[in-house]
This record gives C-alpha cells, sequence and structure tokens, in this order.
C-alpha cells in the first residue's frame, strides 16, 4: 500500500525496479522545484498578564512575532518552539494553538506562514545580540512605536477585531 503522500517505498519501491524508482524521484524533484513552496511560522505568545511578546530584529525594520522558516526535517511546531527559545528565552506553558495559514507574497509567490496563539513564560530576560536588537512584553493597548503593519493586523484578529485574512 501506498503512503498518503503517494510515495513508494520498502518492498514496493523494490519490485519498481530502478528505471522506474528513478523516474518517481526525477518526478519528486522537478514538483519540488516547481511547485515546491516555502514555510514559515510565527507565534502570537502572551504571558499571565495578556501581554504580547515582540522582537525587534537588527537585519529587518520593525516589530514582529517571533518566528522563522522551517527547516528541511524539523515540522512546524519544532520551529515554533526553537524560535520562541532562539528569539525570547520563552517555553509554552500549553499547547500552541494553530490560528491561521496566511500566504505570505511579500516575501516570495510560494511562501506561507503557520500563526500559532501560545501562552509562554519567559526563563530570563533576551539581551540583545547580533539578530535580536531588542524584544520584550507589551500591553495590547501600549504596542512599542514601529510595529509593522502586518504584525497589527495579526494582533487585530488575535483580538477578534477583524477577521483573519489570508494574506499576511
Amino acid at each position: 500500500m501506498k503512503p498518503a503522500g503517494g510515495t513508494v517505498r520498502g518492498a514496493d519501491s523494490e519490485r519498481l525496479g530502478w528505471p522506474k524508482r528513478f523516474l518517481i524521484r526525477l518526478l519528486h524533484v522537478y514538483f519540488a522545484v516547481n511547485r515546491g513552496m516555502t514555510l514559515g511560522v510565527r507565534a502570537a505568545c502572551f504571558d499571565e498578564a495578556g501581554r504580547i511578546f515582540l522582537v525587534r530584529h537588527t537585519y529587518v525594520p520593525g516589530w514582529h512575532m517571533p518566528g522563522g522558516g522551517v527547516e528541511r526535517g524539523e515540522t512546524a511546531m519544532e520551529a515554533l518552539l526553537k524560535e520562541m527559545w532562539e528569539e525570547g528565552n520563552l517555553e509554552a506553558v500549553n499547547e500552541p494553538a494553530l490560528f491561521h495559514v496566511y500566504f505570505n507574497a511579500r516575501v516570495s509567490r510560494r511562501d506561507h506562514v503557520l500563526l500559532y496563539r501560545v501562552n509562554v513564560r519567559q526563563t530570563s530576560a533576551r539581551p540583545a545580540d547580533r539578530e535580536i536588537a531588542e524584544a520584550g512584553f507589551f500591553a495590547l493597548d501600549a504596542l512599542p512605536e514601529g510595529v509593522t503593519q502586518a504584525t497589527q493586523l495579526r494582533i487585530a484578529e488575535l483580538r477578534g477585531e477583524i477577521a483573519p485574512a489570508h494574506h499576511w
């Protein structure tokens, strides 16, 4: 029986013979290049006081929710928890909940972002370094100057003020 993704592995693969296995592999490479997409994660991290955690990177302007790309061999949840830790020394208090999936055409015509909502605790303050210029928790009615438009929209969606968009 073939796996859900349609790939052929194990004994089934051996029965096909090398020419067909090669053709299947070639098709997978073609689809990865032709139809490939990139995937990122963002975390709307809230502390027990209801404040949201934001970061200001050294390499792009504005304040953002922590996040980054999902690497090969990494699950979206692994990427999310890794980015929360790296960008804020944050640990999830509960299971992160997928809030929405967005198409991010600003990055490329094939980029998608998964936005999760998660309650967190910070194990220690996040000092500035070469990647993170500043980071901290902010009340939703007292966000720092320079919050990106996309971050402002995501916060409004999370608060139920507007319906979630499908584009980041």
